[in-house]
């Protein structure tokens, strides 16, 4: 079967090139030589990596929804050009060292996290995962490990990321963040639910917003329907350049009661009535 780059990336095909290298990134780090050792992990990391080099130009991408993969095989299969080789290939190299070099611009993935190692070419380094609270991943944080029987201090820098590289003199840092139950990150945005009773969803009311600074009022209007997303601008997480936050997005939940008494029972019929005499909606 023909290989399908959208599937490999897990996204659709109308997928906007933001999602794209969105979804690429998250693969990426996953599969990535440095955090996957695996066959299996090699070979998706080539596989999203040449899907990724495909949908992320738009003149790659049109031939490629016009003509499929086969406009892309470096053998002389049969397809739309025929005997002779696609017009594109893909590699993947790490470091600026003249091999393997990909005529597209496209190297090693990680190079997007360039913030850290401050520029110029990087050769393949001795690395290490450190693990950190999400809190502090927020706030950035100063570690004390022991490396090959010395004591080191990493400063991480506030707003770094899940799977983000950091180069230290002679050996980088690859760090890891704990998942926290209350905040869902997205880049530099915070996604977090709200739960309210149907009565305060149709009456309004003034919400308690935690969010990773702090406390925040939310006026939530009368009649909120259930999943409307409020926006909180710059409350999310801070961006490593510039001084700047992302947003917090507050999702409603409506909480539906399960076991009601008969006097509730009897309101809520009550209410129906008023409702079915005229719209409220």
């Amino acid at each position: 079967m023909a290989e399908d780059y959208y599937k490999t990336l897990g996204v659709i095909k109308s997928a906007s090139g933001d999602e794209i290298k969105k979804s690429y990134r998250k693969l990426a780090l996953r599969y990535h030589p440095d955090r996957n050792k695996t066959k299996e992990g090699e070979l998706k990391f080539k596989e999203v990596t040449k899907a990724y080099e495909i949908l992320s130009d738009n003149q790659k991408r049109q031939t490629y929804d016009q003509y499929g993969a086969a406009a892309f095989e470096q053998d002389g299969g049969a397809g739309p050009f025929g005997g002779q080789q696609g017009p594109f290939s893909s590699s993947y190299s790490t470091g600026n060292t003249g091999q393997g070099f990909d005529p597209s611009g496209f190297s090693d993935p990680f190079d997007i996290f360039e913030q850290f190692f401050g520029g110029g070419s990087r050769q393949r380094r001795q690395s290490y995962s450190l693990t950190i609270d999400f809190m502090e991943a927020v706030k950035g944080v100063e570690k004390k490990v022991d490396i090959d029987g010395k004591n080191q201090s990493i400063k991480i820098p506030a707003g770094v990321d899940d799977g983000n590289r950091i180069r230290f003199n002679d050996f980088d840092i690859i760090v890891n963040i704990r998942a926290d139950s209350r905040f869902q990150r997205e880049g530099a945005d915070i996604v977090s639910e709200m739960q309210v009773t149907f009565a305060k969803a149709c009456l309004g009311d003034i919400l308690q917003v935690v969010t990773v600074n702090g406390e925040v009022k939310l006026k939530m209007p009368a009649g909120t329907q259930p999943e409307t997303v409020f926006r909180l601008r710059e409350k999310g997480m801070p961006k490593l350049r510039g001084n700047s936050h992302g947003d917090h997005y507050v999702r409603i939940k409506v909480l539906v009661p399960k076991h009601l008494t008969k006097k509730q029972k009897d309101l809520l019929d009550a209410l129906d009535q008023e409702v079915a005499k005229k719209t409220w909606f």
